[in-house]
């Protein structure tokens, strides 16, 4: 087996690593085994077995490759914002060997051609698999259902409407069938676009305080029973993507228990950050769906820590810096994540809202299940993508430190832990940190 490179992966053997693969729930000091880009055996070397490379990773923690589930790479179409090599490079940087990419590309995924574009690019650089979600409707227009087969020849696993909700419950209930047909999971951005139009902050409080136009916490929930109410007539499979409401969290867990097949993933800051967090317009704090209050995000944690929402992802927009360096209504919405994705998401169990392994599996396996991929796993037979971290390294996440050509995060200053020292994919170095 060769790289997209053309060059063979290297024989390895990773030496006395804490090694932790959240599907298994393996978690112990270990050697791993690496050959033709898959992992050949965890613990005792194959008699047969002759690495040409040993990794002394004592004090490391190995774990699978993170899957995001929503990150922007900007490209093709706004390559002022980012490029799909910057934005991979800064995926590898932080243990991202996956990502699945929104249709609103310009032009949008809803060709074979636009889908295999961003594939091959993103292969070319190799620095980590990137794979577009195609686009529900024929360019996002939310009336005319694309070519979804095509699009799932491309290599597209899942479909998509980006935070673009389709309006008409009838085009949405016809595409819903159709995905049903492939076999496709449909990703649906839940905002009632009736409700959220013109919208900038949380209703509430602060956008009272702000005299901001409000996006009503209704706009997330009546779209919420809506297309719960479409996957059950349709029998189609559903993921929410970013949800932010405690409502949302508790209509989830009551269509999961009837049996709908409905999964649903939050973004990171979603479980940091607050309303309260905009302050003064802090234009990096301007996202879609918006901060909410404290209570919603004590119920989405609760939702991360009971497993009913599954999956937790970036949902990383990187922006040049004059897009939020306008009026806050007129600022840009969207955080640079990639880079917070890991240590975020090691800080919920360093305050023990779930265990460690719990926590990853919402970045690794979760995630990988979702889309339907074997990724996210450190098994025999899965694909050689890890991460090795020193997991009590402390550092302070700086603009300077970024490897992302978009700098606009509220987490700047802030002290994070979880270095990443290495990343694989299919057993080849995507980031060293001791490299140039």
């Amino acid at each position: 087996m060769t790289d997209t490179k053309g060059q063979h992966p290297p024989r390895l053997s990773i030496l006395g690593a804490h090694v932790i693969d959240p599907a298994s729930r393996f978690d112990q000091v270990a050697d791993l085994h690496l050959a033709d880009g898959r992992v050949l055996a965890i613990g005792q070397k194959p008699a047969d077995f002759q690495p040409e490379e040993l990794i002394d990773a004592s004090g490391l923690l190995a774990i699978p490759g993170l899957v995001d589930l929503c990150a922007r790479l900007r490209q093709p179409g706004l390559e002022q914002k980012a490029t799909i090599r910057s934005e991979t490079r800064a995926a590898a940087s932080a243990g991202i060997t996956t990502l699945c990419c929104p249709p609103d590309t310009l032009p949008v995924v809803d060709t074979p051609a636009v889908a295999q574009l961003i594939r091959q690019t993103a292969e070319q650089h190799g620095f980590a698999r990137v794979l577009p979600a195609g686009s529900l409707t024929q360019d996002l227009a939310g009336e005319q259902i694309s070519e979804m087969a095509a699009l799932a020849r491309a290599g597209c696993p899942v479909l998509s409407h980006a935070d673009r909700p389709i309006r008409s419950a009838r085009v949405q209930r016809r595409a819903l069938e159709y995905a049903a047909t492939f076999d496709l999971t449909c990703f649906l951005h839940p905002a009632n676009a009736s409700l959220s139009e013109g919208g900038l902050v949380h209703e509430g409080r602060i956008s009272t305080r702000l005299g901001l136009p409000g996006i009503p916490a209704a706009a997330e929930t009546v779209a919420v029973a809506r297309d719960l109410a479409l996957a059950e007539q349709t029998g189609a499979r559903i993921h929410f993507r970013g949800l932010s409401t405690a409502r949302a969290t508790e209509m989830l867990a009551e269509a999961r228990a009837r049996g709908v097949q409905v999964t649903a993933d939050v973004s990171a800051h979603q479980l940091f950050l607050t309303e309260d967090d905009i302050g003064t317009f802090d234009a990096n704090a301007l996202v879609l769906p918006p901060l909410r209050t404290e209570a919603d995000r004590q119920a989405l944690r609760a939702a991360v820590a009971s497993g009913v929402i599954s999956a937790i992802c970036s949902d990383h927009q990187p922006h040049e810096a004059d897009a939020k360096l306008d009026t806050f209504p007129q600022a840009a919405p969207g955080i640079s994540a990639l880079e917070t994705l890991l240590p975020l998401t090691l800080r919920l169990a360093d305050e023990g809202l779930l265990p460690m392994t719990s926590a990853l599996a919402c970045v690794t396996c979760h995630a990988a299940d979702i889309l339907g991929l074997p990724h996210g796993r450190l098994q025999p037979g899965a694909p050689a993508d890890l991460c090795l971290l020193a997991p009590n390294e402390h550092w302070t996440l700086t603009a300077e430190r970024m490897h992302s050509q978009g700098k606009n995060t509220p987490f700047l200053g802030q002290s994070m832990h979880g270095a990443v020292r290495l990343t694989l994919l299919g057993g080849q170095p995507a980031f060293d940190a001791a490299g140039p």
